[in-house]
């Protein structure tokens, strides 16, 4: 591939997930300082709800009538206003999160556009998509560590910066350089032009039909099931480091990206040795420890069992998620496999952390009660709830999938992702 074309590709992928990080793993603690503790989970409800909303926009506007660097440019230009915006209307809860919510849905369709607008320029996606990819990451990582130890030089050593609206507004900055610099990438036309529009597949209604077997339902079930407890993580594990007394709690939660990074390169080497079934009940059970680590490391508080508890979010997601997106390529007909990929992302990061951040909310409230935070006690309650279910979900997935469509035919060329 062109070297200046991969730059300015991974460019954008490093803005992309530059912006999503720098708002998402601080905006509770932003909340919980500003008298808004019991209201910290709506975020996690909005950004699933642009989930849910982000394939049938892509599908049936982005993909058919407008080039893709255009819209992409479009709507990061959009969210930047909306986000700009939101810290101003911090006194007024309802108004916050309308706003949030209006920025989701301008970013959450920006993610499948900026794949999308990568595929059409590469040759090879098994090679060059990984290393345009990582950068994604690199950019989490990095605004988490702006976020932590430049943006404090800003604010009162008595305060720390995830507590502030600059995380908001450095979201704000990051979205209007992406969207400018969107209108410079190659021209990228509308991949579904004057094809017809069909609500069943823009749904993945056909992928599932095309797919449907015992095996696949319960992994698409487990997926589901799985990500509720997953909401838990995203959206309270910032606050319990505040509450813990963790500095520079941005850059900490990095260390799970930068495990993520690191259990990418090992994914082809475990995925033949262990399966899809042991790799995905990995992924799993790596929930499980996660969350326990975190009950056992709350009274103290344990740093050490904390920090491991956030490496394990390596093995969590890409155990789980990017090996049961190798699982959906591999098992789907070539012709249905972007529907059944967003069908994936429909179910999981969709319906599955909507009613994840609900339930997650709801149980934290109830432990909060009329105080302005958990004591550590009561954090460590907290944590044994998601531990539970997800040990339920692993115990199900276990005894009732079987499907070894990927363990006889993957090699590690296949699934070097």
């Amino acid at each position: 591939m062109n070297r200046l074309l991969q730059t300015k590709l991974s460019l954008m992928m490093f803005l992309e997930f530059f912006i999503w990080g720098a708002w998402y793993s601080t905006v509770a603690v932003y909340m919980t300082a500003n008298g808004m503790e019991n209201l910290t989970h709506w975020p996690f409800m909005v950004n699933p709800i642009a989930a849910i909303v982000a394939p049938f926009f892509v599908g049936l506007i982005a993909d058919r009538y407008f080039p893709t660097e255009k819209v992409l440019g479009t709507l990061h230009l959009l969210g930047a206003l909306f986000m700009v915006l939101t810290p101003m209307a911090v006194s007024s809860p309802v108004v916050f999160i309308l706003l949030l919510l209006a920025y989701n849905l301008c970013y959450m369709p920006t993610m499948s556009l900026a794949n999308t607008l990568s595929f059409h320029h590469i040759n090879d996606q098994e090679k060059d998509f990984p290393v345009i990819r990582v950068f994604g990451t690199i950019g989490w990582i990095v605004a988490g560590l702006i976020i932590s130890f430049v943006l404090g030089y800003f604010v009162s050593s008595s305060i720390k910066p995830e507590e502030t609206a600059l995380p908001l507004y450095l979201t704000a900055a990051a979205s209007l350089l992406l969207g400018l610099y969107s209108f410079t990438l190659p021209h990228t036309p509308p991949p579904a032009a004057g094809e017809k529009v069909s609500f069943r597949s823009i749904a993945g209604i056909d992928a599932l039909k095309q797919l449907g077997s015992k095996s696949f339902y319960v992994f698409l079930f487990s997926s589901f099931l799985i990500c509720i407890p997953l909401a838990a993580y995203y959206n309270f594990t910032q606050i319990f480091l505040n509450n813990a007394n963790f500095d520079n709690i941005a850059a900490t939660l990095t260390i799970g990206q930068m495990s993520e990074a690191l259990f990418m390169v090992l994914i082809p080497l475990m995925f033949v040795r262990l399966g899809v079934k042991w790799m995905l009940a990995a992924g799993m059970l790596a929930w499980i420890l996660r969350y326990v680590f975190f009950a056992f490391g709350a009274p103290e508080p344990t740093t050490w069992m904390i920090i491991t508890g956030i490496a394990l979010h390596g093995i969590c997601y890409d155990f789980f998620f990017v090996t049961g997106q190798i699982y959906v390529d591999k098992k789907a007909p070539a012709n249905i496999r972007g529907q059944a990929q967003g069908l994936i992302v429909l179910i999981t990061y969709g319906v599955g952390m909507f009613i994840g951040a609900r339930v997650a909310g709801r149980v934290f409230n109830s432990f909060l009660g009329d105080a302005a935070a958990l004591n550590l006690s009561q954090w460590q309650d907290f944590w044994w709830i998601p531990a539970i279910f997800a040990a339920c979900v692993l115990l199900f997935f276990i005894l009732f999938f079987n499907d070894q469509v990927i363990d006889k035919d993957a090699t590690a060329e296949d699934i070097s992702v």
